[in-house]
């Protein structure tokens, strides 16, 4: 079973609507230009939001994160490229990033540790 199925699984019926963005989380977290998973933890850790992010790569509960906070770390150009690639607002774009990224950080991470690239 793929991330992206799994993922899907958890979120239940919403999900079904936004496999496409699921697939660009996917991309975000596995893009070896801005560093992989590897890069988007760091770029959590450069806002301020490590305990948020660790707490996705640790065997724990996950933090949540709000949109604003998706916003921040991601950037505005990137959430606008995202919400054009979609149809749908900024606003949207992060509320989804927000409810997508830590599940797919967790599945990554099931052994509590991000890989080295």
């Amino acid at each position: 079973m793929s991330i992206i199925d799994t993922v899907k699984g958890m979120m239940g019926s919403q999900a079904g609507a936004d496999t496409g963005l699921m697939s660009h989380a996917m991309d975000l977290v596995n893009n070896p230009e801005t560093g992989g998973l590897q890069g988007l933890v760091q770029q959590f850790h450069a806002k301020g939001m490590g305990d948020v992010v660790n707490s996705w790569i640790g065997t724990g509960g996950n933090h949540p994160i709000t949109a604003s906070q998706i916003q921040q770390v991601l950037g505005q150009e990137r959430i606008n490229a995202i919400a054009s690639k979609f149809g749908m607002s900024a606003d949207d774009a992060s509320a989804k990033m927000a409810q997508l990224l830590p599940t797919i950080v967790d599945k990554l991470t099931p052994g509590g540790t991000v890989a080295k690239a």
